[in-house]
């Protein structure tokens, strides 16, 4: 699976971002997406993941801030970040969990950069 993420950038503090990304390939193989983040000089750090089920984790810190939202049909995954704060800024990468065996894809990461 391949995975390309768009829609990073620059915004001040409260402002809002949309990121998207499709997933190409064997994307049969997809049983769930999502976003992870690594800000500089730290780990990486869960954002959400949604299933094809439709089951959602957050990661406590955007709650109520994000929303995470899926195409199954069309094999993306959108993120909503409303309500930014500077400590969102980070690389946000696309994953894709796949069944059993094939482990997690990882796409190209997007800088998300939140002035304040």
């Amino acid at each position: 699976v391949q995975l390309q993420a768009s829609g990073g950038g620059l915004v001040q503090a409260g402002g809002s971002l949309r990121l998207s990304c499709a997933a190409s390939g064997s994307t049969r193989n997809i049983i769930g997406m999502g976003w992870y983040r690594q800000a500089l000089g730290k780990q990486y750090d869960l954002v959400a993941t949604k299933t094809n089920g439709g089951s959602t984790n957050y990661a406590d810190s955007v709650k109520g801030r994000f929303t995470i939202s899926r195409d199954v049909a069309k094999n993306t995954v959108y993120l909503q970040m409303n309500s930014l704060k500077p400590e969102d800024t980070a690389v946000y990468y696309c994953t894709a969990d796949q069944v059993m065996g094939l482990g997690r894809a990882w796409g190209q990461g997007t800088q998300v950069t939140v002035s304040s």
